[in-house]
């Protein structure tokens, strides 16, 4: 990185921290998210209602939709191609023509005859939309990153606290068998004592400039307003709303870097039985960030390009997302190509059945608790102070990199210690959507 484009990032970071002071695709039912036909009477059954009909929902709802016991009675978006094809899909998974659309969201979440939504927009409203659902009395699956900035998390988690609801984030790969059995070999001491947690992360990025501006079309179409929501108003632009909208700091989280890290890092806490708790600091370098815990456990999130480049001692061939945990007497690593490499023959002989595919990607077993925990009440394998940690970890490291410097964290203030130009940025001005 050279020193122009460090010092114009942390011009544009400082700037804003004084400041602050339908795309195409199949509606499928993969094969290994299919449930059996088994009728679950009216009274069992869990309504759903979604919020955001784009490319993520389109994994997630078909899968969500396979058990027995789900049914989406109505949908929201802004885009109304999208909403039409949403309804489309839904009223031929059920048979019937019952599922109701609406423009605003809110509408959906008045509905007392829903139980739960999903929340699959885009990174600015995961949060806000949460929140109001919660307040709205629904359980909540959302989508990750589940906040654009650490207060955005700490908001949710509160909501979710205050309100009682059921949460998930939408950090699948913690209901996977290859990733929890990394996570079972890291804290049952098979590999020693822990020392090195690595996780793939994208390359940061951050678009500030605006695309140019388009006339705005009729809000029966696209509701620029809500789709714009908390973020900071702009020119329309059919791109962004295509799709176009990642890696623009308005619309996504840290940098990109919780893309991957959202999970990857949440992983890595998992193995450390730190989900409680944070790294002390954060320092950036030219490949990643490193962190470490109070128990003197390095975290490493590695910049990762796609398709990947080997390094020393990271096989990165088992798929997309993968981490690596290191002990003082031995090694694993997990992906979502669903296998599993380790350093010994024993460790390797405990490697679960999987599933063809890329069984990382599979949605339905995380769904799966989802829906249990909506009827036992009981919280969630990615519950919201699950979330709360391993996403304030991500947004702190993404920090680090913006800054261009070394962070010290207070785990337990969720602050950065002396440093007022880390902690402004910890928040972001809002825009009043609804005027």
């Amino acid at each position: 990185m050279t020193n122009d484009s460090l010092a114009t990032r942390r011009q544009f970071i400082r700037s804003a921290a004084l400041s602050s002071a339908a795309i195409s695709a199949p509606w499928t039912i993969p094969a290994s998210a299919l449930g059996n036909d088994t009728v679950t009477a009216p009274s069992g059954r869990v309504t759903l209602g979604v919020v955001g009909i784009g490319p993520r929902c389109k994994h997630v709802l078909p899968q969500m939709l396979s058990h027995p016991d789900v049914q989406c009675v109505a949908v929201a978006d802004v885009q109304a191609s999208r909403r039409d094809a949403a309804k489309q899909f839904v009223d031929q998974h059920h048979g019937n023509s019952d599922c109701a659309v609406y423009r605003d969201f809110r509408e959906l979440l008045a509905r007392k005859d829903i139980d739960a939504v999903l929340i699959a927009t885009g990174d600015r409203w995961h949060s806000p939309a949460s929140i109001l659902a919660a307040e709205a009395g629904k359980d909540v699956y959302s989508e990750k990153p589940c906040g654009l900035t650490i207060a955005n998390c700490q908001d949710l988690a509160e909501a979710i606290r205050r309100t009682g609801r059921v949460f998930q984030a939408g950090t699948q790969r913690r209901s996977i068998a290859n990733f929890q059995k990394a996570v079972e070999f890291a804290q049952t001491g098979k590999l020693g004592k822990i020392h090195t947690l690595h996780a793939s992360v994208y390359v940061p990025e951050i678009k500030t400039a605006w695309l140019p501006g388009e006339p705005t079309p009729p809000p029966d179409v696209v509701d620029w307003n809500m789709w714009l929501g908390p973020a900071p108003w702009r020119l329309y632009n059919s791109e962004y709303v295509n799709g176009g909208w990642r890696a623009y700091y308005d619309f996504e989280s840290g940098a990109r870097l919780l893309d991957w890290g959202a999970h990857t890092v949440d992983l890595c806490q998992w193995a450390n039985k730190a989900d409680d708790t944070m790294p002390l600091s954060f320092e950036p370098g030219e490949k990643g960030i490193t962190a470490y815990y109070a128990n003197g456990v390095k975290l490493i999130l590695h910049f990762l390009e796609t398709p990947f480049k080997e390094r020393p001692g990271w096989i990165q061939a088992l798929g997309t997302c993968p981490v690596r945990f290191e002990g003082d007497e031995g090694w694993v690593e997990a992906g979502d190509s669903g296998g599993l490499e380790a350093s010994s023959a024993s460790l390797m002989k405990e490697m679960p059945q999987m599933p063809p595919g890329e069984p990382g990607l599979d949605v339905k077993t995380h769904a799966r608790d989802f829906l249990d925990c909506i009827k036992s009440r009981k919280p969630t394998v990615a519950n919201a102070e699950v979330m709360r940690h391993s996403h304030i970890t991500c947004h702190a490291a993404a920090l680090s990199w913006m800054l261009g410097r070394k962070l010290e964290l207070d785990p337990e203030r969720e602050a950065f210690v002396n440093d007022d130009e880390a902690n402004r940025l910890r928040a972001r001005p809002a825009r009043d959507w609804t005027a």
